[in-house]
């Protein structure tokens, strides 16, 4: 007992420490636990807006596009031709070109910059083996578009405007809310259907959410004519706009095949062709992203299967059923809406037999390796030998994957949560350096 300290002691031991941690190195350490500081990330989001440009600015925005597409090319060219004859890659800059060409002085340097940095990566993937030689740009093929950098505030949101590089004030739609702790990093300017566009590319911190405890969860399963099938037997409504309009689409084909290449008739039925498909794209796009965007309020897990859409459409003969079915791009927007709430995109194996299984019994239906029904998608009920259950195809496959999905739930947390350590572990680290130098 003689050990113990006295309340002297203590106001004593009180008025030694008490100084010691008002200094500004301890006071951060002191302020609160790290587990409850809030953790911020650098996020990137694209906006996507149209643009209605004069005609002095779309000018000189498709003189910027063909300045960019005709440096790429060169550079490419001279490459190849350096290491034909050296055997050695040689580096070239926009900047050698603009002696022997003074017209690219009257673009945007950021932009031939950009085209430049576009071809060093193309060589990268090709070395790396993500992609293949390099190819020259086509004024009819390739996509027009250009990108530009914001140095010093030169690319700016102003009411309706948008302030580009060279081009000034540009009349914009700017159909989303921009925050203020937004900063724009680039734009890149294109040019779609005789539409301008521009995707504007902002830099923010967003806080990292903790994982959420699912509760509601929710198995897809992929349909090619309803889009999916749902574990709740649900099953919405696929519009289907290729379908409906490729009445249309073939018969604007044929006109443009009747028209002589190179001709203005040629350029105004391509013209309008191209637009055609632009509405196309567009209705299919809207539809899906309304959908997406409910799906991910009202379910905290969606489980998906990964299924290789590119095979399908070209082993199956089924190119445009899946070209206007969009389940890969529905399953992009899933995955980052949910991903934005700290909730779980799950994706099941393509192995796993979510067919062949009963949701009921969880045993494997004998029959379908027998007479290789799986295989066979005229088999859309049938019912378990074991338990004597009844099944829709679909939507057991559905439920199957669900609860896959949920035994594959606890890996994706524990992976989120070291993420989420390493994240507290570098923002204290940055804390107490910031709290040095202020010491």
């Amino acid at each position: 007992m003689e050990d113990r300290l006295g309340d002297g002691d203590i106001d004593a031991i009180t008025e030694l420490v008490y100084p010691i941690i008002q200094r500004p190195i301890y006071r951060n350490i002191f302020r609160r636990p790290m587990s409850t500081e809030p953790i911020l990330k650098l996020c990137n989001r694209a906006i996507r807006v149209r643009i209605y440009p004069n005609k002095e600015q779309a000018i000189l925005i498709n003189k910027t596009i063909g300045c960019c597409r005709f440096v790429y090319n060169r550079m490419l060219d001279d490459r190849k031709y350096h290491y034909d004859q050296v055997g050695k890659d040689v580096q070239i800059t926009p900047a050698n070109y603009k002696h022997d060409y003074p017209w690219l002085k009257e673009v945007d340097s950021l932009a031939l910059s950009n085209a430049q940095l576009n071809l060093d990566k193309a060589f990268s993937n090709f070395f790396e083996g993500r992609a293949g030689f390099p190819k020259f740009k086509s004024k009819r093929r390739s996509k027009l578009s250009y990108t530009t950098n914001n140095v010093n505030n030169s690319v700016r949101i102003e009411g309706e405007f948008l302030r580009l590089p060279k081009l000034g004030m540009v009349r914009a739609k700017i159909h989303r809310k921009v925050l203020k702790d937004w900063h724009i990093k680039s734009v890149s300017v294109s040019l779609d259907a005789g539409n301008y566009y521009a995707s504007i590319l902002f830099e923010y911190e967003s806080q990292v959410l903790d994982p959420v405890d699912p509760q509601k969860l929710l198995g897809l399963d992929f349909s090619m004519s309803d889009l999916y099938v749902d574990s709740d037997g649900n099953r919405p409504c696929n519009p289907h706009y290729y379908r409906q309009n490729e009445k249309r689409l073939k018969a604007e084909q044929r006109k443009l095949s009747r028209c002589k290449k190179g001709s203005n008739n040629y350029e105004k039925q391509l013209l309008k062709l191209q637009r055609l498909n632009q509405h196309i794209e567009n209705q299919t796009r809207d539809y899906l992203n309304k959908l997406s965007r409910s799906l991910a309020d009202h379910f905290d897990m969606i489980a998906v299967e990964d299924i290789n859409l590119r095979a399908m459409s070209q082993c199956l003969k089924l190119g445009k059923s899946v070209r206007d079915n969009s389940f890969g791009m529905f399953r992009d927007m899933l995955k980052y809406k949910l991903e934005e709430q700290g909730k779980y995109f799950v994706v099941v194996d393509k192995f796993f037999p979510s067919s062949q299984l009963c949701s009921k019994c969880g045993r494997k239906n004998p029959a379908f390796k027998q007479m290789n029904v799986s295989k066979n998608l005229s088999v859309r009920e049938w019912t378990c030998p074991f338990c004597g259950t009844h099944h829709d195809r679909d939507v057991n496959a559905a439920i199957n994957i669900r609860e896959e999905g949920r035994k594959l739930i606890p890996k994706i947390k524990a992976e989120r949560q070291q993420e989420l350590q390493k994240l507290r572990k570098q923002s204290a680290k940055s804390t107490d350096n910031n709290a040095s130098t202020l010491a």
